[in-house]
């Protein structure tokens, strides 16, 4: 076995297409987007990277690789949690101890040389990608969720990776007969009455005014959550252009006080993991066909954000948020995954858990001094 630091632009596409290979046999992994996957490693499509000083390496044996991760620095969140943290991710590898560690190996001596006290992960070039599963591998992952073998928490821990935080996974169902429990409806019908609080879904027409103001909520309302660093606008804008054709309006919400200023918001994508399923990642020929017919269709969503401005905590804005989303959304049919919560957010847990939501999945951050 031998690394490989990835130079060329054959190296690269090894590098991005391997888990095509590597999960072939795996029914419960979805082929992302081929189109998708190239973006996240490409400066002009992915602003991330303008910011990060990135090193990706194969594993090889026998010419063919059998495993791969990526070291990065991200010198914005360096310099906002001001702590020399430094990041690893797309780590894959096959169930060999003595792999794990090379590769392992290979990303922390890199990190170590550019000055680097620890390093923690996984970690992707995409903001809503963190974590490895620990519980829950079934049902298959949804719209932007990682997934990984069960023996992957062995192979990190025995390199000396500790848990870091855990990030909690719930989920709602109105084939199992999910209903919003009458003491949430009254509680919110109260908050709405005593703030002056409406909900409303995101206006297509102003599409670009309404990514703006997400970007504001977000980086206001999240900003002292672990691990968060502030996004960019241009990281929100490119994210903004590649979620515009599967958004729905009513899966994006904001709320308002008595004035009209946007106090929270929280969005849920429809869950195109479930159309992906059989395209192996490629949209022609007829890819693309059963995506634009079956996204209107689709009842299953991802909800990966919500956020109230720190003035309004404590006051059950969140809850509002929630249950307007619910109804905006409501089908007999609808699953709602609400995907992620860290494990220390007390309230917005216990607000979770009063919404009897039920609990899906745990995923894991580690970290190891370097």
């Amino acid at each position: 076995m031998k690394i490989q630091v990835v130079q060329s632009k054959a190296d690269l596409k090894k590098f991005i297409f391997f888990p095509y290979q590597f999960y072939k046999d795996d029914l419960n992994w979805v082929p992302p987007l081929r189109t998708e996957l190239r973006n996240q490693f490409n400066p002009k499509t992915n602003p991330l990277l303008d910011h990060c000083n990135t090193c990706l390496f194969l594993l090889i044996r026998e010419g063919q690789v059998i495993g791969r991760i990526a070291s990065f620095i991200d010198y914005r969140a360096v310099d906002f949690w001001k702590e020399k943290i430094s990041l690893f991710g797309y780590y894959e590898c096959i169930p060999d101890k003595k792999a794990s560690r090379i590769l392992l190996d290979a990303a922390a001596e890199w990190l170590r040389e550019q000055g680097m006290d620890s390093m923690r992960g996984p970690w992707t070039f995409v903001s809503e990608e963190w974590g490895l599963v620990v519980e829950g591998f079934t049902p298959p992952p949804v719209i932007m969720s990682p997934y990984n073998p069960p023996y992957y928490d062995q192979q990190l821990t025995a390199y000396g990776l500790e848990k870091a935080k855990d990030l909690l996974c719930y989920y709602m169902s109105g084939q199992e007969g999910y209903q919003i429990p009458d003491r949430i409806l009254t509680l919110t019908d109260r908050v709405a009455k005593r703030y002056g609080v409406t909900v409303r879904p995101l206006d297509m027409k102003k599409y670009e005014e309404e990514v703006q103001i997400f970007l504001e909520l977000s980086n206001t309302s999240i900003i002292d959550n672990w691990g968060y660093s502030p996004v960019t606008e241009a990281e929100a804008e490119a994210m903004a252009k590649d979620l515009k054709q599967i958004i729905q309006p009513k899966g994006v919400v904001f709320a308002e006080n008595a004035d009209g200023k946007p106090i929270g918001f929280a969005a849920a994508l429809p869950d195109i993991n479930s159309l992906l399923k059989g395209l192996n990642g490629r949209l022609l020929p007829f890819g693309w066909l059963k995506l634009l017919l079956g996204i209107p269709r689709l009842k299953s969503y991802r909800m990966f954000a919500l956020g109230v401005i720190p003035e309004y905590h404590g006051l059950g804005i969140d809850s509002l948020i929630y249950r307007a989303l619910y109804e905006f959304l409501y089908s007999p049919e609808i699953w709602m995954e609400i995907n992620y919560v860290l494990e220390d957010n007390y309230p917005m847990n216990n607000a979770i858990h009063k919404l009897n939501a039920k609990p899906l999945r745990r995923y894991r951050i580690y970290q190891r001094d370097l």
